[in-house]
């Protein structure tokens, strides 16, 4: 199935040149006389490469066959990470560098979303928000919390590092934006 340019959007994903890419950001440009562009920024699902492209208004686009899947995230080791389909048992693997931005967000045994193309695991798609345990933070000092501005970097059980806000202590679930790995909130138990 093939759609025009203005179909894009945030998020879409679609092929060029037999390779799966997802809509990171889009702008329609108007030009005089009717003809219209396209400019969209976009990140290739098998390597993560993002590039800038523009499609002329008439152009046809291949939409990807790509496809969802929960898959139970196993372990990593030096070169792979490793998830199974908990369905069939079937296991995959992921190279080093497409999980690069992906490692600290993620826990042995916890379920994310596998995508495929053409029966291969080409991602790892996680959610925009995950709850996270700290395993380590200050303690505030006296008279600090008095300001809500005032931060204190969190050590969550990933490994990863946040700034979090000046009352979250050891053992706090807090909620992380995985696009940006920042705090979000702390998670109510």
């Amino acid at each position: 199935m093939a759609f025009s340019p203005t179909d894009l959007k945030k998020g879409t994903i679609f092929q060029l040149d037999g390779v799966p890419y997802k809509v990171l950001d889009y702008k329609h440009t108007m030009m005089g006389r009717g003809s219209a562009s396209v400019s969209v920024k976009i990140r290739s699902l098998i390597d993560g490469k993002i590039l800038d492209k523009t499609f002329k208004g008439n152009e046809d686009i291949d939409s990807a066959n790509v496809t969802n899947k929960p898959l139970q995230y196993l372990y990593a080791d030096a070169s792979q990470a490793h998830f199974m389909d908990a369905e069939t048992f079937e296991q995959f693997s992921l190279d080093g560098s497409q999980m690069e931005d992906k490692k600290s967000y993620i826990k042995e045994g916890d379920t994310y979303t596998g995508q495929f193309f053409e029966n291969r695991l080409i991602n790892l798609e996680l959610p925009k928000n995950l709850p996270l345990k700290v395993t380590y933070a200050e303690d505030a000092a006296r008279g600090d919390t008095s300001k809500s501005t005032v931060t204190k970097d969190a050590t969550l059980e990933t490994g990863l590092v946040v700034k979090v806000p000046a009352f979250i202590k050891t053992g706090d679930v807090i909620s992380v934006d995985t696009t940006t790995g920042a705090y979000r909130e702390r998670v109510k138990n």
